[in-house]
């Protein structure tokens, strides 16, 4: 069976009204793609944040008479000038096949894997983290993730080390950490979701449920761990400096990312009170900075 897919280059302000005209001129199914790599991280429980620019995705049954498609859309949408559009036709695939090719194992430093649980491990005597994408943030794949695990695999010993991911999504650099050998990790996330998918990642990697923990940041814990780790935004950051300086033991470490490389400056200028810096690490224009508490 094929498909008729029409894509639609717009704002976050104007994708709604096209998605629901799309519904209403007859889509099986609309998506919203992100058009320029903008990351989306930690929205608020209740929002759906998008991109600034979106790409508004109708997808049509073959049969679908989409000469009137567009027309339709352009009298409805009460937009001037009409976003830039695209029609073709679209084979079919198996889908769920199509989106897994996408993921391979990626070696983070000298002893740290991160494997699709699909795939088979490329060195069965490295550190493994089997990790299947889900509904939370973080497969490694992006920047600010590969630049916090391959710090991670850059701590040479964290035998005995008590660690909290702070915004920990997936739970990927919570279970790296445990992998590790850090005697045990807290994951905090104000999504449930989030937290419920750092659970089953854990399971999935054999951690061993009383050496992690997981919060809601209303009941998380004040007791101060060795390493504390932040992979979330600027903003936050710069916002929970007190709050993650004050869970950091003394002589302890802090790896913060999710930083734009031009913002790294700034936060490491936030930072300065408590912790001796580091030099920002960059990949792909993203920075991650990390430094000893005082």
């Amino acid at each position: 069976m094929s498909w008729i897919q029409v894509r639609l280059n717009t704002t976050s302000e104007h994708a709604e009204i096209l998605e629901d005209l799309l519904l209403k001129v007859g889509a099986c199914a609309v998506t919203l793609q992100d058009a320029k790599d903008q990351p989306v991280y930690e929205p608020e429980p209740g929002t759906t944040p998008l991109w600034r620019n979106t790409v508004v995705v109708g997808l049509f049954d073959a049969l679908t008479r989409t000469d009137d498609v567009i027309p339709f859309l352009k009298a409805n949408a009460g937009l001037n000038p009409f976003p830039d559009h695209k029609v073709e036709l679209l084979e079919d695939k198996d889908w769920e096949r199509e989106w897994m090719t996408h993921f391979h194992p990626i070696q983070f430093g000298d002893r740290l894997w991160v494997c699709p649980s699909w795939k088979d491990v490329p060195d069965p005597e490295a550190v493994n983290l089997m990790l299947d994408p889900g509904l939370a943030f973080g497969t490694g794949t992006h920047p600010t993730t590969a630049l916090c695990l391959r710090w991670l695999d850059q701590q040479k010993n964290l035998t005995g080390k008590t660690v909290i991911d702070y915004g920990c999504g997936s739970g990927i650099l919570a279970i790296a950490a445990l992998l590790l050998d850090a005697q045990s990790a807290v994951g905090v996330d104000l999504d449930p979701q989030a937290l419920a998918a750092t659970v089953e990642n854990a399971r999935r990697n054999n951690i061993p449920m009383d050496k992690l923990e997981v919060f809601l940041p209303d009941d998380e814990p004040t007791d101060q761990a060795d390493i504390v780790m932040a992979n979330i935004l600027a903003g936050p950051l710069t916002q929970l400096s007190h709050k993650l300086a004050s869970l950091t033991k003394k002589g302890g470490a802090i790896a913060l990312s999710g930083i734009l490389a031009e913002q790294a400056d700034e936060i490491i200028q936030t930072y300065e009170p408590w912790f001796a810096m580091d030099t920002a690490v960059t990949l792909d224009d993203w920075a991650m900075l990390s430094g000893k508490r005082r």
